[in-house]
C-alpha cells in the first residue's frame, strides 16, 4: 500500500464493530483533586479495536485539507448523535496516525456521512478525499 497521500485518490478503510460515542457513559474519575470526565470502557474497547483495521494506514498522517465521509451502520435502531460519532471517529483517525490532527484546516468536512442499520454487520467505512479548493 501507497504510504503517502494523493490529491487524486480516495481512501476507503473499514472499522469492523459497533460505532461508539466518547460522550455516552462517561466515566468521572478523581484525579488531583479534581473531577474529570473519561470515556467509557465500550468506547476505549472499539477505540483500541479499530487498531487493527487502521494498521495500514498507521503513521500516514495527512496533513492536507480532506473530507471525510462515514457511514455508521448502528447494531440497533437507537438514536445516535452523528455529531458524536464524528468526533469519536476523528479522535481515533489522529490516535492511529492516519490523520496528523482534526482540526478544521485538515478536516474541512465530512459531506456524504450516514448513520445506517445493521443488526448483522455494524461497522464504520470511512472515504477520505481530497477536500476541493474554490
Amino acid at each position: 500500500m501507497e504510504k503517502s497521500f494523493s490529491h487524486n485518490k480516495a481512501w476507503r478503510i473499514t472499522i469492523e464493530g459497533d460505532p461508539r460515542t466518547k460522550k455516552n457513559s462517561q466515566r468521572i474519575i478523581r484525579a488531583g483533586g479534581r473531577y474529570i470526565p473519561i470515556p467509557s470502557k465500550q468506547y476505549k474497547e472499539y477505540e483500541e479495536a479499530a487498531g487493527k483495521y487502521l494498521e495500514p494506514w498507521k503513521e500516514l498522517k495527512i496533513a492536507e485539507p480532506v473530507n471525510i465521509q462515514a457511514h455508521y451502520y448502528m447494531r440497533t435502531r437507537r438514536r445516535v448523535d452523528l455529531t458524536n460519532l464524528h468526533e469519536a471517529l476523528h479522535d481515533i483517525l489522529v490516535k492511529y496516525g492516519v490523520l496528523e490532527d482534526d482540526n478544521a484546516s485538515i478536516i474541512t468536512s465530512t459531506d456524504g456521512s450516514r448513520v445506517f442499520y445493521d443488526k448483522e454487520a455494524p461497522r464504520t467505512e470511512i472515504v477520505i478525499t481530497p477536500a476541493k479548493t474554490s
